[in-house]
Formats: C-alpha cells, sequence, structure tokens
C-alpha cells in the first residue's frame, strides 16, 4: 500500500521552486512518491503560449530524475482536450493497486480558486487535497471553499495543509529571463537549463 502525492501543472518550465515545494509536501504529508503530471492543456492557461509538450516533458524528466521519489505520468499529455484534474484523478486511480491512496498537492492559492474548476464539488469529494499553505495565502479564510464544498471538505484541506517557505521563483519570470537575456542559472536544475538553452526555448515573446 503507497501514498502518492499527484502534482501537476504545465511545467512551463519546471523550476527549482517546483521540486522543492514537492520534496516539502512529499516528506511532511509521508507520501512515498510524487507523480508529476505535466498538463497539455491546462483549462486556465488555453490562451497562453506553451512550449511543446514534448519538451516540457523532458525537462521534468531531466528535474526529477535524482530523486527516486519523484516520478512522472503523461496522463494528460495523452488525453485529447483540457486537462481536467477530476478526470486525471480517475484515471490514475483505476491504475492504481489495491490499497494504494491518491491525494491531490495543490498551492494553497488554487485552493481558492477550486470552486471554480470543472466539476469541482465531484474532485474533492473523491480526493484528499493537500494544500501547500505558504506566506501570503492564509488558510483560515475558506469562506468561498467552504459556501462551494461544505465544512467537512474544509476541515479536511487544512487538517491535510503542510507548510511551505515562500519562494520567489516563477515559471513566468524564468521566461521572461530568457526572453531578455538574464540568467536562469539555480532557478532551474543544471540539466533543464542546459536543454533549454539548447533547444532555443522561450526565446519569442508570449501572445
Amino acid at each position: 500500500m503507497a501514498n502518492i502525492g499527484l502534482f501537476g501543472g504545465s511545467f512551463n518550465p519546471v523550476h527549482m521552486g517546483h521540486l522543492i515545494l514537492a520534496e516539502i509536501a512529499r516528506t511532511e504529508a509521508k507520501l512515498d512518491q510524487m507523480l508529476f503530471v505535466p498538463a497539455k492543456e491546462p483549462p486556465h492557461k488555453i490562451m497562453r503560449r506553451l512550449a511543446p509538450a514534448e519538451d516540457r516533458l523532458r525537462m521534468t524528466e531531466l528535474a526529477v530524475e535524482d530523486n527516486d521519489y519523484f516520478q512522472i505520468s503523461e496522463i494528460e499529455l495523452k488525453r485529447e482536450g483540457p486537462s481536467y484534474t477530476l478526470l486525471t484523478v480517475r484515471e490514475l486511480r483505476d491504475r492504481l493497486e489495491t490499497g494504494d491512496n491518491l491525494f491531490l498537492v495543490v498551492g494553497a492559492d488554487s485552493v481558492h480558486e477550486m470552486p471554480d474548476w470543472w466539476h469541482a464539488k465531484e474532485l474533492v469529494r473523491e480526493i484528499p487535497i493537500i494544500a501547500l499553505r505558504r506566506p501570503g495565502y492564509p488558510m483560515g479564510n475558506l469562506e468561498k471553499v467552504r459556501a462551494e464544498f461544505g465544512d467537512e471538505a474544509v476541515e479536511q484541506i487544512q487538517e491535510l495543509a503542510v507548510e511551505t517557505p515562500l519562494l520567489q521563483i516563477s515559471s513566468t519570470d524564468i521566461r521572461k529571463r530568457i526572453r531578455t537575456g538574464r540568467t536562469i542559472r539555480y532557478l532551474v536544475p543544471d540539466k533543464v537549463r542546459a536543454f533549454i538553452l539548447e533547444n532555443q526555448l522561450y526565446k519569442e515573446a508570449e501572445i
């Protein structure tokens, strides 16, 4: 029996902040495995230009290869249409071994946005949420979440939340740095940085 964290995102590109938060969540929540799930078409980022899915997948593979607890799933990259989390949860659960438990790992800011997610009530009923609580995103004021999902769901989210540091690293800033010729060393793993430079990713202005 294993406890598995589902850590999704566009990873455009994956960076050190993703890895730090995933490792903290894994250890604090006593997860046996953290499953990185690159999204093909994040519903909230459809209008934003993403690097090709195969490049984002390869960068994520390079980023996690030194951590035996980190694994990658291509499940959303192989599915047609937007990467709805509920569909991913259901597909992954069908593939798990009997007795395995799946947890959804999300940032505290995403918790506040969850009432607007696709079939959010079903999602919260079907999978426990591990929120990454960090300075600036309080977990006490969840009235919108409470109104949508109820007291029991909010209590579970607050109970499973883990404390994480505030990391001022973002994929948006990294892409901007690349376009303007500034360094990204130590913001992304060295192998990811080399891949970006070799393939000339993020050189063009975003739409």
